[in-house]
């Protein structure tokens, strides 16, 4: 983890934050949120570190897009939490972005082993994964599973910018230590 800079650090609190609220609300994370992410990432990226910066704000962009688009495609991640996680990157840049994202990652995984704990699903939901392990192992596509599918009434849902901003808020808890 690299030094953020203060400025990024208030852009970034502030859009996970947005989000979250905005997705437990009403389950969707609005574009114009992600975009305005996205153009203050690059812009502060630029104003603070010239091309370096603007350099660093579009490898981030790429890397959170990129994985996160990943997911989306094995049906397992909406496609609002593809673009906020992009605006994440494109704010704290690509080494910054992968700590985030094991921090997110980690309290994501926390939060939805108490979802499935309290809905009674533990078991079923061990199944899933196995189910969609073994799938992904023999590079076989999970997504004929409706449980599997976030887009289906069927799977246990939690609201990943919740993850993401209580990810985010770790990362700048440890990183400014």
């Amino acid at each position: 983890m690299t030094a953020v800079p203060a400025p990024q650090q208030w852009l970034l609190a502030a859009l996970v934050v947005a989000a979250a609220v905005f997705d437990v609300r009403t389950h969707k994370i609005p574009n114009a949120l992600n975009l305005a992410g996205i153009l203050a990432g690059f812009t502060a990226g630029l104003a603070l570190d010239g091309m370096a910066g603007l350099k660093r704000a579009g490898l981030g962009f790429a890397l959170g897009f990129g994985v996160y688009f990943a997911m989306y495609l094995l049906r397992a991640m909406g496609a609002g939490d593809v673009k906020l996680m992009a605006a994440v990157g494109s704010i704290v840049g690509p080494g910054n972005w992968f700590a985030l994202f094991v921090f997110t990652s980690v309290l994501g995984g926390i939060l939805a082993l108490g979802l499935v704990i309290q809905k009674g699903r533990l078991s079923k939901t061990l199944w899933n994964v196995w189910f969609l392990l073994r799938d992904l192992a023999r590079l076989r596509s999970p997504a004929r599973n409706p449980e599997l599918d976030v887009r289906s009434e069927e799977s246990v849902k939690l609201e990943h910018a919740v993850s993401i901003a209580l990810g985010s808020m770790a990362f700048l808890y440890l990183s400014t230590r």
